[in-house]
């Protein structure tokens, strides 16, 4: 079975051409600023290589410029489109409404649209390439959307919660939902392969880290807790995110300084974290270059940024009653070493070793144990694969639903 996966952005779509019968990544590529300028880049897994500067006008154009290369004669790893036996699409938000991977109907798509005012990045965006996906594919090829927020559907209602006025959640379903649900189902999985032990045994906190990081508590495979919640904004500091803060702050902006919703909306998610209190950049190994030459406002936010991922790393196990092991994972966490190492040195109260040099070893898509012999917790970076993930999903739904 060949599944192609889709990761749509509001100007980017990411896509991936999968052999479920190896596992092998048949084609990987993006199209980004679309509707800007544009930029393609398509990579097979031979190695062939088609960049190119090109107008793409919109998320449509972006899937006939595809599909015209999957089967193009030098840089297409198919022969015709029909061999394509599902399209995956990765969709952020899907609320209370889907609990597990669905068929795409008109009914299922009204339903991640309405859904856009909880993630205004990203489901018009979602909503914008499957209809651009149906109009370019044959309707005989099943669509299926995966959901980032049906991982957390397991999370029990006394932590979903917010201590709103109850009918605030009746009326407007506003709780935690959680996010990065497909990485942090990936990883998981994977660590009991590693460890050796039943998934349904462990107790695992998943770090995602990246430009947006989140942190969940797995127990025995079902999240129970996780940082990010109504929104992807929630929890740890990160790229130009706030993350956590006191709700107080919005308002005394409104009252005091005249802020407006879509001011606030830009400060807290386009304009703070790493960005806003170092001044320098949004990116780890920006701040981290600038810090080792001195510049305090750079230290300071690697400091908070270690701190907050302590502390949410410390909320889990306490949600769990204990952790077996701790898994790095995303950008940030699968390389660099020097967090990893500032964040496991300032949890001895969890008991938890690193061998520095396993741990200076283990980046750039390398994943392992990093974790002392005498680590009461195992720790280990695993590199995360959301459209293999998406595309397991897609493939085991459309077998049960044939």
């Amino acid at each position: 079975m060949k599944i192609l996966v889709i990761n749509s952005g509001s100007s980017s779509l990411k896509y991936q051409l999968i052999n479920m019968a190896n596992k092998q990544t048949l084609v990987k590529g993006v199209c980004e600023r679309i509707g800007i300028d544009g930029l393609l880049s398509h990579k097979t897994h031979d190695n062939k290589l088609f960049k190119s500067d090109m107008k793409i006008y919109s998320h449509k154009d972006a899937f006939h410029i595809v599909a015209e290369l999957l089967v193009d004669k030098k840089f297409g790893v198919i022969q015709n489109l029909n061999e394509i036996d599902a399209i995956g699409h990765r969709v952020v938000q899907g609320a209370g409404y889907f609990k597990e991977p669905v068929i795409i109907t008109d009914d299922v798509l009204k339903k991640i649209e309405h859904l856009s005012p909880l993630a205004p990045l990203h489901n018009p965006a979602h909503v914008q390439a499957i209809r651009a996906s149906q109009e370019t594919f044959d309707k005989s090829i099943p669509q299926v959307a995966v959901f980032d927020t049906s991982f957390h559907q397991t999370i029990p209602k006394k932590a979903y919660m917010y201590g709103l006025p109850y009918e605030f959640y009746e009326k407007y379903k506003i709780r935690k939902y959680g996010f990065h649900g497909i990485s942090h189902k990936y990883v998981s999985l994977r660590a009991a392969e590693i460890i050796n032990k039943p998934l349904q045994s462990l107790k695992l906190i998943s770090c995602h880290l990246g430009n947006g990081s989140s942190i969940c508590a797995v127990n025995q495979g079902k999240s129970i807790e996780t940082t990010m919640g109504l929104t992807p904004l929630d929890g740890v500091l990160m790229g130009t995110r706030s993350g956590s803060i006191d709700p107080s702050c919005i308002t005394f902006l409104i009252e005091n300084m005249g802020y407006t919703s879509k001011e606030i909306y830009e400060l807290m998610n386009k304009r703070s974290g790493l960005l806003g209190i170092s001044g320098i950049s949004n990116d780890y190994r920006d701040i981290k270059h600038a810090a080792d030459l001195g510049n305090e406002r750079s230290k300071l936010a690697i400091d908070m940024l270690s701190y907050s991922i302590r502390k949410h790393i410390a909320s889990c196990a306490v949600a769990m009653d204990g952790i077996d092991a701790i898994i790095f994972t995303g950008g940030i966490g699968e390389n660099r070493n020097d967090l990893r190492k500032l964040v496991c040195d300032n949890l001895n109260v969890f008991g938890i070793k690193i061998n520095n040099s396993l741990n200076n070893e283990t980046i750039h898509g390398k994943e392992g144990i990093i974790s002392s012999k005498d680590s009461r917790a195992i720790v280990c970076v695993i590199a995360t694969n959301e459209e293999l993930m998406v595309a397991k999903y897609t493939s085991k739904f459309v077998e049960n639903h044939k």
